[in-house]
């Protein structure tokens, strides 16, 4: 059977992001293709979905088929659940994370000026959105905390290079004068997605 089929099949009937790795595991051990054949194949799918409401994108746990951006909110009229606004306060530490991590609780603290209820990071656990990376070498040892691969998949990226950059978060209203922007540790480079994750992080918080 062709590589390039069964391997459209394992990507639209898995329930969860999947890489070449994981796409080749599931080929019985001595019908396995070469991992060059499996990108080779996964390459040709995402070119015929190219111009169908239905694409095969990237993200960073690996590849999955979604409906495309322009339509997802058609599509939502399917699902009477809407998705869960988040309040400024976790939006704000999940933003410090992101952008100087790892970071501890008193980092976002000092940043903020003011404390982080511990039912933010509780919350941003629990969506697998922040982990433990490690544990500051200082007197206590607070957590370190570090964003996750299932963080860059809510929003739609492959890294965090993609992140929205100083410009597109001003445009969120947040002050150029904010000590997280100016205490970024390296620059964003602007990518063709980022627009569309910005547009994202724009739909939680209103």
């Amino acid at each position: 059977m062709e590589i390039k089929r069964v391997v459209e099949a394992i990507l639209f009937a898995a329930n969860r992001p999947m890489t070449c790795k994981q796409v080749q595991q599931v080929f019985p051990e001595i019908e396995q293709p070469e991992i060059q054949e499996i990108q080779a194949a996964i390459d040709a799918v995402k070119e015929d979905y190219r111009f169908r409401p239905v694409e095969l994108k990237q993200v960073a746990s690996g590849y999955r088929f979604q409906v495309r951006k322009e339509l997802s909110r058609w599509v939502s009229r399917l699902f009477e659940e809407k998705p869960p606004k988040y309040s400024r306060a976790l939006l704000e530490t999940l933003a410090i994370i992101a952008y100087r991590q790892p970071a501890t609780r008193g980092d976002i603290e000092d940043i903020r000026g003011v404390g982080v209820s511990s039912s933010i990071i509780h919350t941003l656990l629990e969506r697998e959105w922040i982990r433990v990376v490690a544990h500051k070498e200082v007197p206590g040892r607070p957590a370190l905390y570090g964003t996750t691969k299932q963080f860059l998949d809510y929003f739609n990226i492959t890294s965090l290079s993609e992140l929205p950059t100083l410009q597109e978060i001003q445009e969120l209203g947040m002050s150029l004068d904010d000590p997280l922007l100016n205490n970024t540790q390296q620059p964003m480079q602007v990518k063709s997605e980022q627009q569309e994750t910005t547009e994202q992080v724009t739909e939680i918080i209103e």
